[in-house]
Protein backbone atom coordinates (compact mmCIF):
# COMPACT_ATOMS: atom_id res chain seq x y z
CA UNK A 1 0.00 0.00 0.00
CA UNK A 2 1.39 3.43 -1.01
CA UNK A 3 1.49 6.64 1.25
CA UNK A 4 -0.96 7.99 -1.23
CA UNK A 5 -3.67 5.19 -0.71
CA UNK A 6 -3.19 5.84 3.38
CA UNK A 7 -4.04 9.29 2.86
CA UNK A 8 -6.83 8.60 0.52
CA UNK A 9 -7.94 6.17 3.45
CA UNK A 10 -7.85 8.54 6.15
CA UNK A 11 -9.37 11.01 4.43
CA UNK A 12 -12.20 8.46 4.31
CA UNK A 13 -11.86 7.21 7.85
CA UNK A 14 -11.79 11.40 9.39
CA UNK A 15 -15.44 11.76 6.79
CA UNK A 16 -16.62 9.13 9.17
CA UNK A 17 -14.96 10.25 12.12
CA UNK A 18 -17.15 13.81 11.53
CA UNK A 19 -20.12 13.05 9.33
CA UNK A 20 -20.78 10.15 11.89
CA UNK A 21 -24.31 10.48 11.92
CA UNK A 22 -24.66 11.05 8.14
CA UNK A 23 -26.13 8.10 5.89
CA UNK A 24 -22.59 6.66 4.85
CA UNK A 25 -22.06 3.52 2.93
CA UNK A 26 -19.09 1.74 1.30
CA UNK A 27 -19.60 3.12 -2.66
CA UNK A 28 -19.81 7.21 -1.05
CA UNK A 29 -16.74 6.58 1.01
CA UNK A 30 -14.38 4.54 -1.61
CA UNK A 31 -15.72 7.63 -3.96
CA UNK A 32 -13.78 10.28 -1.39
CA UNK A 33 -11.03 7.53 -1.44
CA UNK A 34 -10.64 7.22 -5.44
CA UNK A 35 -11.20 3.87 -5.14
CA UNK A 36 -13.76 1.23 -6.38
CA UNK A 37 -15.28 -0.10 -3.54
CA UNK A 38 -14.38 -3.54 -3.33
CA UNK A 39 -11.04 -2.13 -3.55
CA UNK A 40 -11.40 0.22 -0.75
CA UNK A 41 -13.10 -2.21 1.94
CA UNK A 42 -9.89 -4.57 1.62
CA UNK A 43 -7.41 -1.28 1.61
CA UNK A 44 -9.56 -0.11 4.72
CA UNK A 45 -9.43 -3.05 6.63
CA UNK A 46 -5.50 -3.62 5.82
CA UNK A 47 -4.78 -0.41 7.17
CA UNK A 48 -6.99 0.36 10.09
CA UNK A 49 -7.80 -3.29 11.54
CA UNK A 50 -11.72 -3.11 10.96
CA UNK A 51 -14.16 -3.06 8.53
CA UNK A 52 -15.53 0.35 7.04
CA UNK A 53 -18.67 -0.50 8.33
CA UNK A 54 -17.34 -2.09 11.95
CA UNK A 55 -15.46 1.76 12.02
CA UNK A 56 -18.33 4.01 10.91
CA UNK A 57 -20.74 1.97 13.56
CA UNK A 58 -17.77 2.10 16.66
CA UNK A 59 -17.65 5.47 15.95
CA UNK A 60 -21.49 5.91 16.28
CA UNK A 61 -21.51 3.81 19.37
CA UNK A 62 -19.00 5.83 20.80
CA UNK A 63 -21.20 8.87 20.41
CA UNK A 64 -23.90 7.13 21.83
CA UNK A 65 -22.49 6.40 24.93
CA UNK A 66 -21.48 10.15 25.07
CA UNK A 67 -25.17 10.48 24.51
CA UNK A 68 -27.08 8.25 27.13
CA UNK A 69 -24.39 9.40 30.01
CA UNK A 70 -26.07 13.17 30.08
CA UNK A 71 -29.23 11.32 30.40
CA UNK A 72 -31.64 13.71 28.47
CA UNK A 73 -32.18 11.72 25.52
CA UNK A 74 -34.24 8.45 25.30
CA UNK A 75 -32.58 5.62 24.06
CA UNK A 76 -34.57 6.04 20.61
CA UNK A 77 -33.65 9.93 19.99
CA UNK A 78 -30.19 8.74 20.77
CA UNK A 79 -30.15 5.85 17.79
CA UNK A 80 -31.46 8.54 15.58
CA UNK A 81 -29.05 11.04 16.82
CA UNK A 82 -25.78 9.25 15.65
CA UNK A 83 -26.65 8.08 12.34
CA UNK A 84 -28.60 4.88 13.13
CA UNK A 85 -31.96 4.12 11.14
CA UNK A 86 -32.92 0.84 13.05
CA UNK A 87 -33.70 0.89 16.66
CA UNK A 88 -33.39 -3.08 17.07
CA UNK A 89 -30.03 -2.97 14.89
CA UNK A 90 -28.30 -0.41 17.11
CA UNK A 91 -29.72 -2.07 20.19
CA UNK A 92 -27.46 -5.33 19.10
CA UNK A 93 -24.43 -3.47 17.77
CA UNK A 94 -24.34 -1.42 20.86
CA UNK A 95 -24.55 -4.73 23.46
CA UNK A 96 -22.33 -6.51 21.81
CA UNK A 97 -19.71 -3.75 21.57
CA UNK A 98 -20.44 -2.53 25.35
CA UNK A 99 -21.96 -6.11 26.82
CA UNK A 100 -25.29 -3.52 28.12
CA UNK A 101 -27.63 -2.73 26.61
CA UNK A 102 -28.16 0.97 25.63
CA UNK A 103 -31.16 1.23 28.86
CA UNK A 104 -29.28 -0.37 30.94
CA UNK A 105 -26.17 1.81 30.22
CA UNK A 106 -28.18 5.07 30.37
CA UNK A 107 -29.71 3.94 33.83
CA UNK A 108 -26.39 3.60 35.43
CA UNK A 109 -24.69 6.10 37.00
CA UNK A 110 -21.50 7.39 35.50
CA UNK A 111 -19.87 9.30 38.07
CA UNK A 112 -16.77 7.79 38.74
CA UNK A 113 -15.88 8.65 34.85
CA UNK A 114 -16.41 12.31 35.35
CA UNK A 115 -13.17 13.35 36.48
CA UNK A 116 -11.24 11.50 33.95
CA UNK A 117 -9.78 13.42 30.74
CA UNK A 118 -12.07 13.05 27.65
CA UNK A 119 -8.88 12.06 26.04
CA UNK A 120 -8.21 9.55 28.29
CA UNK A 121 -11.48 8.52 28.27
CA UNK A 122 -12.08 7.94 25.20
CA UNK A 123 -9.07 5.44 24.79
CA UNK A 124 -10.07 3.28 27.44
CA UNK A 125 -13.67 3.36 26.70
CA UNK A 126 -13.66 2.50 22.88
CA UNK A 127 -15.98 -0.11 22.48
CA UNK A 128 -14.38 -2.97 20.78
CA UNK A 129 -16.37 -6.43 19.52
CA UNK A 130 -14.95 -9.72 21.57
CA UNK A 131 -11.09 -9.99 20.59
CA UNK A 132 -11.09 -7.77 17.32
CA UNK A 133 -8.66 -5.28 18.27
CA UNK A 134 -5.80 -6.83 19.12
CA UNK A 135 -2.39 -5.45 20.45
CA UNK A 136 -1.18 -4.03 17.13
CA UNK A 137 -4.29 -2.66 16.62
CA UNK A 138 -3.70 1.38 15.24
CA UNK A 139 -6.35 2.66 17.65
CA UNK A 140 -4.98 1.40 20.60
CA UNK A 141 -2.18 3.64 22.73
Amino acid sequence: MTLEDLVRLRRARDLMDRDYAEPLDVPALARVALMSPGHFSRSFRAAFGESPYSYLMTRRIERAKALLRRGDLTVTEVCFAVGCTSLGSFSSRFTELVGESPSSYRARRHDAGAAIPACVAKVYTRPVRNGEAGSNSPLIV
